[in-house]
C-alpha cells in the first residue's frame, strides 16, 4: 500500500466526498479548469486515482458537483434572509447581505464557479441559471404574498434586485473589498429599497 493510498482509506463516504470537493476547488482556483488533472486532485486529496474515481467519473463531473454546493448554499442563504423577518426594508437589505456574504466567504473559489470560461458548457449554464432563479423564486414568492402582484409581475422585480446584488458583489469582490462591506451592502440596499418600496402592501381587503 502506498502512502497517499494509506492516507484516503477508511473514511466516510460522505466525508470523502466533501474531502475531493475540496480538493477540487482548491487546484481549480490555483490552476484554471483546463489545466487542472485528476492527477493533481488526488494528489491534493490524498488518495489514490482509483478512489477519485469511484465518487466522480471525470473532472466535469467534479465541477458539477461544486455548482451544485456553491449554488445550493447560496439560494438557502437568500431563503433564510427572507424568511427571518417580516420587515421589508430588513428583507432587502438581508437579500443584499446575504449575496455579499456569500461572495466574501467564497472568495476565489466564487469567481471560479460563477465568472468561468465554461458558461458556454450547457451543464454549466444550466446550473447557474437554475441559481439565479432559485435565488430570484424565493424573492419573488415574498414580493407576491406582500404587494398583490402576480408572478411574472414578481419575478422581474426579483431578478432586478437579485441581479443588482449578485453585480454589485462580483465588483466589490474585484475592487478587493475597497468598501467596507457594511457599507457596501447599506448603499445597495438602500438604492433598491427606494424602488420596491414604491409598491403597496397586499391587504385582505385590496
Amino acid at each position: 500500500m502506498t502512502l497517499t493510498e494509506g492516507r484516503g482509506a477508511r473514511m466516510p463516504r460522505t466525508e470523502r466526498r466533501r474531502q475531493l470537493l475540496d480538493s477540487a476547488r482548491e487546484e481549480f482556483v490555483a490552476r484554471g479548469y483546463h489545466n487542472t488533472a485528476m492527477d493533481d486532485i488526488a494528489e491534493r486529496a490524498g488518495v489514490s486515482k482509483p478512489v477519485l474515481y469511484q465518487h466522480f467519473p471525470g473532472k466535469m463531473d467534479l465541477y458539477l458537483a461544486l455548482l451544485d454546493t456553491h449554488g445550493e448554499a447560496l439560494v438557502e442563504t437568500v431563503r433564510t434572509a427572507m424568511e427571518s423577518t417580516s420587515d421589508n426594508k430588513q428583507r432587502v437589505h438581508r437579500a443584499m447581505q446575504a449575496y455579499f456574504d456569500f461572495v466574501d466567504a467564497q472568495g476565489e473559489a466564487f469567481r471560479l464557479v460563477f465568472e468561468s470560461d465554461l458558461r458556454n458548457e450547457p451543464a454549466v449554464a444550466e446550473r447557474v441559471d437554475r441559481v439565479s432563479r432559485d435565488c430570484g423564486s424565493a424573492i419573488a414568492e415574498t414580493i407576491m404574498g406582500d404587494t398583490g402582484v402576480d408572478r411574472q409581475r414578481a419575478e422581474l422585480l426579483a431578478i432586478g434586485l437579485t441581479g443588482a446584488a449578485e453585480m454589485a458583489a462580483r465588483r466589490w469582490l474585484a475592487s478587493k473589498r475597497a468598501v467596507p462591506k457594511e457599507e457596501a451592502v447599506q448603499l445597495l440596499a438602500t438604492l433598491s429599497w427606494r424602488g420596491i418600496s414604491k409598491f403597496p402592501l397586499h391587504t385582505e381587503s385590496d
